[in-house]
């Protein structure tokens, strides 16, 4: 757990790996809400946090998730089965998912299977209809004397929304702005590049939904992967940067033999290159572990994209 001035606190979800992906719990004037909830497996540290912060489960006023994808979304009806008096935050287009998960849970065993999606997700446990507010762009609520205001950012998903908080100048991004981990930060700032998840990648809308976030001069960035980060110019320009790249990359390759494997090459390329400029000095297979993951899923949705676009 991290603790940020502002009220906002960051808990490690457990994900994949330490310092893999964020959950946060915003506090303010006797309520509490919850932004993204990791898998089933990080209820128990969410609430641990809570408990150990000295509220009630009945404080909880909001659960939020900026979009549905697991690593995000997938905690969120267990979580909702603790927290009597929660609503539920969630983009129009993943409301059904959460309401009744069983297309979800089924799509993300059919890429995973279900011996890796047993062990990494558990079954989804249905949100019920009537504790779950839709936000609509532009939308907010009140949480204290705090306001959370809600925007439309796809890109990385057509279900995806990010979250302002005026009192910290600050959006909770989801994927939005991209992964920066703790474990590439140099003496130049932190390390950052988009993610492709598939199977909803569009370029020109990521880059609309980045630069949409930095209209309003923030100063924080609060990521899902992982933690906070600021320098928002310099990194928002590096993001942009980094989505031409991998539509560089992904076009190059197209029409390749071996398309996944040159696209998955000359992407870890780019990302170690691109990590030594920055100043990162972690031995290639420490940094290898890092990006790789990544590599492999940005390439499934660069090829979802190239097939589908």
């Amino acid at each position: 757990m991290t603790e940020y001035p502002g009220g906002i606190l960051a808990i490690d979800s457990g994900f994949m790996r330490d310092r893999m992906a964020t959950c946060y719990l915003v506090e303010d004037t006797g309520e509490a809400a919850f932004i993204e909830t990791g898998t089933n497996s990080s209820v128990p540290r969410l609430l641990s946090v809570l408990e150990r912060r000295g509220w009630k489960h009945s404080d909880v006023r909001f659960v939020i998730v900026t979009h549905v994808h697991l690593d995000h979304a997938g905690g969120a009806g267990s979580l909702m089965q603790v927290l009597p008096d929660a609503t539920f935050l969630v983009h129009p287009r993943g409301a059904r998912h959460m309401i009744d998960p069983a297309r979800l849970e089924a799509s993300v065993r059919m890429v995973y299977g279900d011996e890796t999606y047993d062990a990494t997700y558990g079954s989804l446990v249905p949100i019920a209809a009537e504790r779950t507010r839709q936000m609509q762009d532009g939308e907010s609520v009140t949480l204290g004397q705090r306001q959370l205001v809600f925007m439309d950012s796809p890109g990385h998903a057509r279900h995806h929304f990010c979250v302002w908080d005026d009192r910290t100048r600050g959006w909770f991004t989801g994927d939005t702005f991209g992964l920066s981990y703790r474990d590439l930060d140099t003496p130049n700032g932190p390390f950052i590049f988009p993610t492709t998840t598939p199977v909803q990648f569009d370029p020109d809308a990521l880059r609309s939904s980045i630069r949409k976030l930095m209209d309003k001069q923030p100063q924080w960035m609060y990521l899902t992967h992982f933690g906070r980060v600021g320098d928002t110019h310099r990194l928002a320009d590096r993001l942009l940067d980094g989505v031409d790249e991998l539509v560089g990359i992904a076009e190059k390759h197209k029409h390749s033999d071996d398309r996944t494997q040159a696209i998955q090459s000359e992407m870890t390329t780019w990302l170690k290159d691109s990590a030594r400029v920055h100043g990162v000095e972690i031995e290639d297979g420490a940094l290898e572990e890092v990006i790789m993951p990544d590599v492999v899923i940005n390439t499934q949705g660069i090829e979802f994209w190239l097939d589908n676009s």
